[in-house]
């Protein structure tokens, strides 16, 4: 593992006093982490294993989440699945050794905001949730009553909900983000790496897999008007159509 302590901290975070939750069985890490995170002004909560996590996560507050994969009594993967089906907003960032692509690729469809492996750079890892963070505080503190009209749908961003009709289908966070991005550009070509920029912060191969799948899930729920649709354009990216 690279420690940067001898490195300025220059990435001081914005956000004084956000929390942060960190789920990891080694104690060496957590020490690390613990230390880092709080020269950076973040309070810290370690758990040990994903059921102390789960519970700690129930009784508490927290801004951002940081969980390893394997962990005793319960897995990273099971305990983000956990995490999202009561709070769909809180940032996830995996924090594993586990680097291979099918892994990576369940982590960001399981709901994390960012996958990063070990051995790692505190000093990235420090830049890359004062990213996380700035995007998810701006988001609570712009977007508090917006609603979009799409054909026969309304969707409410702040709230994550589609309705049409009778009907309202509660949307993950990064579906309604998504939507937001396809609304406020409709009839407009989006590139595929704008899109990964704007949700996720940065763009690669494993974000595009998670990407694909989101969109293919918003299709779904906009499916009950034939006047929409997401196409997909070649080499390109997708646009929001709205056939009037």
């Amino acid at each position: 593992m690279k420690s940067d302590h001898n490195n300025k901290l220059n990435e001081k975070t914005s956000f004084k006093e956000a929390s942060i939750l960190v789920v990891e069985d080694n104690q060496n890490v957590n020490i690390l982490l613990k230390k880092y995170l709080e020269k950076l002004s973040f309070k810290v909560v370690i758990s040990i294993d994903g059921e102390q996590g789960f519970k700690c996560f129930n009784e508490s507050h927290f801004d951002l989440c940081i969980i390893d994969i394997m962990l005793p009594k319960m897995d990273g993967f099971n305990l983000v699945k956990k995490i999202r089906e009561i709070n769909e907003n809180v940032p996830i960032v995996f924090l594993t050794a586990k680097a291979f692509v099918e892994d990576r690729i369940k982590g960001f469809e399981a709901g994390c905001d960012d996958y990063i492996t070990k051995p790692f750079s505190t000093r990235e890892l420090g830049l890359r949730i004062n990213a996380i963070l700035k995007r998810y505080f701006e988001n609570k503190s712009h977007d508090n009553e917006i609603v979009y009209h799409i054909g026969k749908y309304f969707f409410d961003y702040s709230n994550m909900t589609l309705t049409i009709d009778d009907t309202t289908q509660i949307l993950t966070r990064k579906e309604a983000a998504l939507l937001k991005l396809f609304c406020e550009n409709k009839n407009k070509l989006i590139h595929r790496k704008e899109a990964m920029k704007a949700i996720w912060g940065k763009d690669d191969y494993y974000i595009g897999r998670s990407m694909d799948v989101f969109i293919t899930k918003i299709r779904k729920h906009l499916k009950a008007d034939p006047n929409i649709s997401i196409t997909n354009v070649h080499g390109s990216g997708f646009k929001l159509e709205e056939n009037k």
